[in-house]
């Protein structure tokens, strides 16, 4: 088995990462892959934002679908906040409403939170030393 993940925030294919297929892992596959995603304040205050990683054999008439990993964005962020930001996690990949025989266990990170007060979109500007502060 040459297994891969594709991961994005919910449904939004705007946001699919994949990783490189595990060729050595057979049953047991393995990645040591980052992923960065900038998410915005409110998907870590409600549990509406969903964290989805999807697994993958890659096979040369087609890839077959393994099974998956729902959660939301506000539990790993709640449970990585009691841990100082970062956490290791296991859940069973589902196949439909069925769990499967397998846990994928993964690790992450939540980062600094930045905001933007202002933003200013203008053309033609060369002298922006008197619109910074």
């Amino acid at each position: 088995m040459k297994v891969y993940a594709r991961v994005s925030i919910g449904s939004n294919t705007e946001t699919e990462k994949r990783t490189p297929a595990d060729k050595h892992g057979e049953i047991n596959p393995a990645w040591n892959f980052m992923m960065r995603y900038t998410i915005g304040e409110s998907a870590v205050q409600h549990y509406g934002a969903m964290f989805v990683i999807k697994l993958y054999c890659k096979r040369k008439l087609g890839d077959r679908y393994i099974g998956e990993v729902h959660t939301s964005m506000k539990e790993l962020f709640d449970h990585a906040y009691t841990y100082g930001g970062s956490a290791v996690v296991n859940y069973p990949v589902k196949k439909g409403s069925v769990h499967s025989q397998g846990v994928l266990k993964f690790s992450y990170r939540f980062g600094e939170s930045v905001s933007v007060e202002k933003v200013l979109l203008a053309e033609g500007f060369t002298d922006w030393s008197r619109y910074v502060d």
